[in-house]
């Protein structure tokens, strides 16, 4: 009876345990370069972040429901576009990417910290964006687009699954991220004061290597 009552005893704590962790929660938090991170801990006062589980993860979710060949490639080479409005080559560059079947995260610029972001990013403003894995393709081209998706290995024809739920596009910088710098750092300098060295550097074209049908380019990721 006694070692019965200890069992139940013992259970009834690990039950609580698990539940306390589960309500601890934990934040999804994106730094002005795009980063990710996550914690246990709340955000600061003017920090931007959400429970993992959010909106912001629908990508991840729905990547998960890929099949096992298209899940590797976005892994491997994840595709994020960055758009604005009014942007007529952005909608082609949209198009392309929803009718081939590709998944991807599109990220719009409409505010001053958008720009800046991208600034870092990219080293200009132009639109749209292409990142492929590390590559960025600048400017909506429908054959470097296709020849660059061809290399990296996603299919001609899609393979979504006929439930599959594209992620909504969000902004570069969540709103309440351009807040004003912590007390004690040192303010932000404007691009043209900045040290040559320390502004972003756009991305190096691809690597050429052997042409092939399926990479007539011969790009080499």
């Amino acid at each position: 009876m006694i070692r019965n009552t200890t069992i139940l005893v013992a259970a009834a704590l690990l039950a609580w345990s698990a539940a306390a962790v589960h309500a601890q929660g934990v934040y999804r938090i994106v730094g002005p370069d795009g980063r990710v991170t996550f914690t246990d801990r709340p955000p600061q006062a003017g920090g931007a972040a959400m429970p993992a589980g959010g909106a912001a993860s629908g990508a991840a979710e729905g990547n998960a429901a890929l099949p096992y060949t298209l899940r590797q490639t976005a892994a491997r080479y994840p595709v994020v576009l960055y758009t604005s409005a009014d942007c007529a080559p952005c909608v082609n560059g949209r198009n392309l990417l929803v009718n081939r079947g590709i998944p991807f995260t599109e990220r719009t610029v409409s505010s001053r910290d958008d720009i800046d972001a991208l600034t870092r990013l990219a080293g200009d403003t132009g639109l749209p964006l292409l990142t492929l894995g590390r590559q960025q393709l600048k400017g909506f081209s429908d054959t470097e687009w296709t020849q660059y998706l061809d290399a990296a290995g996603y299919p001609r024809q899609s393979q979504l699954p006929a439930d599959y739920q594209r992620p909504p596009a969000a902004p570069m910088v969540a709103a309440g991220q351009g807040a004003a710098p912590a007390p004690g750092s040192a303010p932000a300098q404007p691009e043209a004061a900045r040290p040559e060295a320390a502004r972003a550097a756009p991305a190096k074209p691809a690597a050429r290597g052997a042409a092939s049908p399926s990479n007539p380019a011969g790009i080499i990721f």
